[in-house]
């Protein structure tokens, strides 16, 4: 509950995992109607490192600092995340991610 909180405060969006999928099923059929014909995409080691602390909903600055790398290179990594599983955001992500199988819930 407190990490909730704290990602709140930082402008994070924090949602439950019952209501995760209620959002993903509609994130689908919405705004990419063909996401389940999309080519399957690879996602390098450190993007799935990455990917794994989005979904724990850190920021960008946390994930840099759990990684020993740049907030450059962890927003850069993120970038590439999105662009790879065609998601307009950190949280469409976590969903495509886990529809996908790449995310454990």
């Amino acid at each position: 509950m407190a990490a909730a909180v704290h990602a709140v405060a930082a402008g994070l969006v924090v949602i439950d995992h019952t209501a995760l999928s209620t959002l993903s099923f509609q994130s689908r059929s919405l705004a990419h109607p063909d996401i389940d014909r999309l080519e399957e995409t690879t996602l390098t080691a450190r993007e799935m490192e990455v990917l794994k602390l989005l979904a724990s909903g850190l920021p960008n600055k946390t994930i840099a600092a759990r990684l020993k790398i740049s907030s450059h290179t962890a927003k850069f990594h993120v970038a590439s995340i999105l662009a790879k599983l065609g998601a307009a955001s950190r949280t469409e992500a976590v969903a495509v991610g886990m529809r996908r199988g790449l995310l454990a819930l």
